[in-house]
């Protein structure tokens, strides 16, 4: 069984079937984890990106442009029973032109998979589509996007819904919280702490902390996306987090403290950003309720 935090996961998810699921974006930071975490719990992944180095072998790998605008493209990525639709350039720079050039090829490929027969797709969101907000987001929760990131998924949000309505497709939108762990291989502010610790600084410039998120561990988050594309019962958007708001510093500090890093942080040396949200976290009542329909058992 696999293991996640010393637990054995056992799916025991009402009408469960086996899945054959597609995963764009299969090399990128969360892919990988998604990856290996659908393939622990016996489903067929097919992996498709540019680069699938790093890429669990276990999963068939696939290197294919779906923006090509091949208007067979279901057939071309093997008939899947799920897409689970991760791939998005400049993820990471968040005011990058890439969000809005790309948001078009986003809609036509969905529209494309749909047309030649998906009947499940998910896609990987963002809180960052809500803008400044404070308190706990839920799927009602009003959109106003302050980034050309938040604004190029709340638009495909928007636009995926609308075209799918009434087409007997299952849509869910995975919205994705502050995500930390594997921290080389992603641009939050726990990779550049572990870099300055690595490279010898004793100090790292710092805010007050005093801001309130969702913070997420991507094997955790990896397990709450696997688990939601593995059931059909509930859809549309689901917020894949902890519910749980914990201060900037906290987190920070014991991952300082956890990763025994010789480095402290240095508070008050850069002013909070006004457009960050004081407190901000996900409702888990949906995801909650998706992971109720497994067996979690002690590891031996």
């Amino acid at each position: 069984m696999p293991s996640v935090y010393g637990f054995r996961i056992c799916i025991t998810v009402k009408g469960y079937i086996m899945k054959k699921i597609l995963v764009t974006g299969a090399g990128g930071y969360i892919g990988r984890h998604v990856v290996s975490k659908l393939l622990d719990i016996g489903a067929k992944v097919i992996a498709c990106d540019f680069n699938l180095s790093g890429v669990d072998d276990r999963a068939e790998k696939l290197v294919y442009d779906i923006f090509s605008g091949d208007p067979n493209v279901f057939e071309a990525v093997a008939k899947p029973d799920v897409c689970l639709h991760m791939a998005w350039k400049d993820g990471f720079v968040h005011n990058s032109d890439a969000h809005m050039e790309y948001l078009s090829k986003h809609y036509k490929f969905i529209r494309q998979m749909t047309d030649g027969g998906l009947k499940h797709i998910a896609v990987m969101g963002t809180m960052h589509e809500i803008g400044y907000y404070e308190g706990a987001i839920d799927e009602d929760t009003p959109c106003n996007p302050i980034s050309m990131y938040g604004i190029a998924k709340d638009s495909l949000k928007r636009s995926v819904f609308l075209m799918l309505k009434d087409k007997g497709v299952i849509v869910q939108w995975l919205r994705a919280y502050y995500i930390y762990g594997d921290d080389k291989k992603n641009n939050s502010i726990f990779a550049k702490i572990t870099v300055a610790a690595e490279d010898g600084k004793k100090f790292f410039p710092f805010t007050s902390g005093k801001n309130k998120y969702d913070f997420i561990h991507v094997d955790q988050l990896a397990q709450q996306i696997s688990a939601c594309i593995m059931q059909e019962e509930i859809s549309g958007i689901i917020n894949c987090c902890t519910g749980k708001p914990v201060s900037l510093a906290d987190k920070v500090e014991s991952f300082i403290k956890e990763h025994e890093l010789k480095i402290k942080l240095q508070y008050g040396v850069y002013p909070d950003r006004p457009y960050d949200s004081p407190q901000i976290w996900g409702n888990s009542e949906k995801i909650e309720k998706i992971l109720g329909n497994r067996t979690v058992c002690r590891s031996d």
